[in-house]
């Protein structure tokens, strides 16, 4: 075979190495789990159950790190605040920190009450729905991460569960007014979350950006938004991250969340005044000032996920583990160390693997972030979070925080439709007049804050003619910035594997659970 041909195989292959490299260490992790599992527990019937459902959860910790932790840095990574390789040494770092510290010794084993554990037959078959709703919330998390649409994973696992459960004991095991809260969470995570993100953005905008002195209303603004930031992100971390090993109530977390926000505020107000003075008049600088802030509210998030949606890959498996040591069906399954250390590292070694891709995806194929929009997604995750726990409200945090940067893309794309609504105005008034003239108005009226603008427009038209837009340019306008702003394609995609995520756990898991059954009936 002649050298060139050897050069174009080469070639033809060099795309298909980082993946084979990726799923080969995939397969590694998965391998030393089993390894782990025999050498803990020894070689017996039961024992072998319990290797598989380590697998399966080892395979669905990955697919969580590689789909789920996305959604905490990716805004970071967008608004470049973080590279992409320090993004995930961070959120590795503390998503496992968050699961090894935070991640609790006890966990749900029936996600949610979705279904009735008194209708399982015996024990065998609650191991077998567990094994079922794990793998399958684990493949569909797959399948989402491959299409780039990040889904929830609590969903996935809430799927799973009423999917094999309702295969085990029929359709009267389900609890359908859980089932009911839980996709009403469908709508309320990202409307709730884009609606907080927008207010957020909109605040910002009117008090610093809008302003024609940035540097001087950054001053005032920006050590108020950080202490907000920690006020929030104190409580977040308190009501969620911290719940299973410090548990308070709404109150105190809230006192607690204003005590470190005090502090930090007269920390850092000296700070950012030096900061200013030394940087432009204009967004750029601006958006460097919430650099920092970015990072520790990407960290503080990582912790909190971490924390938290570890137990949708430990918990049915901490579940397996408890009915084959003798406890039977129990609702409430204690975590091993060895459960909770599967659980960590592989959510870690998912979001090493597989991560950046979801992270692109949230982070800049939505729409384009800065660092103040990504603060905005950062807020919103948080506080939404806090709004629904006192609620009683379902979200996911997937939906929150996918639902913010939608809702920054939308409000951008409202106010450049607005603007170039009132320029069009602005010329239109000026029609006829010598265009240095027009250029002139139109530049003033760019650096003008936001009470000057309102001035000046109202003695332009007090002044001259009444001129519009006709209903057709209006449209084409508001075409024209939706295209430019925000990814419908990217909004269809994510959306419609929203809806199908618990249909089609549901049905993989229930499939799963017959032939996992068949497979074990002797």
């Amino acid at each position: 075979m002649e050298l060139s041909n050897i050069k174009q195989i080469e070639d033809a292959t060099r795309f298909g190495r980082p993946e084979l490299f990726r799923l080969g260490i995939g397969i590694i992790f998965i391998a030393c789990v089993m390894l782990f599992t025999d050498f803990r527990f020894g070689n017996t019937a039961d024992t072998t159950m319990l290797i598989v459902a380590a697998m399966i959860g080892g395979y669905m910790a990955m697919n969580i790190g590689a789909n789920d932790v996305a959604n905490n840095v990716g805004p970071a990574v967008g608004s470049k605040a973080l590279t992409l390789t320090g993004a995930i040494i961070l959120a590795v770092v503390f998503e496992g920190a968050g699961a090894l510290i935070a991640g609790g010794d006890v966990v749900d084993t029936i996600k949610k009450g979705i279904i009735d554990p008194s209708l399982i037959a015996d024990k065998d078959t609650f191991i077998w729905i567990m094994m079922a709703a794990l793998l399958a919330g684990a493949v569909w998390l797959n399948i989402a991460t491959a299409m780039g649409a990040p889904v929830s994973t609590t969903h996935s696992i809430v799927g799973g569960v009423l999917g094999a459960g309702i295969a085990a004991g029929g359709i009267d095991i389900a609890n359908w007014n859980k089932v009911a809260t839980i996709s009403a969470s469908w709508v309320i995570s990202p409307v709730l979350g884009g609606l907080i993100a927008a207010g957020f953005l909109y605040l910002i905008k009117r008090t610093i950006t809008y302003q024609s002195d940035m540097t001087r209303a950054a001053k005032r603004m920006v050590p108020l938004l950080v202490a907000l930031m920690v006020m929030a992100f104190s409580t977040y971390l308190i009501l969620k991250g911290l719940k299973k090993v410090w548990k308070v109530d709404f109150q105190t977390a809230a006192m607690t969340g204003l005590f470190f926000a005090t502090a930090i505020y007269l920390l850092v107000r000296p700070v950012i005044e030096k900061t200013a003075d030394r940087l432009p008049n204009s967004k750029i600088g601006v958006n460097s000032l919430f650099t920092a802030p970015l990072i520790f509210a990407a960290a503080l998030l990582s912790f909190a996920h971490g924390a938290n949606d570890v137990a949708n890959a430990v918990g049915p498996l901490a579940a397996i583990n408890e009915a084959i040591s003798g406890s039977g069906i129990v609702q409430k399954a204690a975590v091993p160390l060895w459960v909770m250390m599967v659980g960590a590292f592989g959510i870690a070694l998912g979001l090493a693997l597989y991560g950046p891709k979801l992270i692109k995806t949230v982070g800049s194929e939505i729409t384009e972030l800065d660092q103040m929009r990504a603060f905005c997604i950062a807020m919103a995750a948080a506080i939404t979070v806090i709004i629904a726990t006192q609620f009683g409200l379902p979200v996911s945090s997937t939906h929150i925080a996918v639902g913010a940067v939608f809702g920054v893309g939308f409000l951008r794309e409202f106010l450049k439709a607005t603007y170039a609504r009132t320029v069009e105005e602005i010329m239109s008034h000026h029609d006829g007049q010598d265009q240095v003239v027009v250029e002139a108005f139109l530049e003033e009226f760019r650096r003008a804050s936001i009470s000057r603008k309102g001035e000046m427009l109202t003695q332009l038209k007090a002044h001259s003619a009444e001129a519009d837009l006709t209903k057709k340019e209006r449209k084409g306008l508001r075409k024209i910035y939706r295209q430019q702003l925000v990814k419908r394609s990217a909004l269809l995609k994510i959306v419609a594997a929203w809806l199908i995520t618990v249909p089609v756990s549901g049905l993989l898991a229930a499939t799963l659970f017959y032939a996992i059954k068949g497979f074990m009936l002797p």
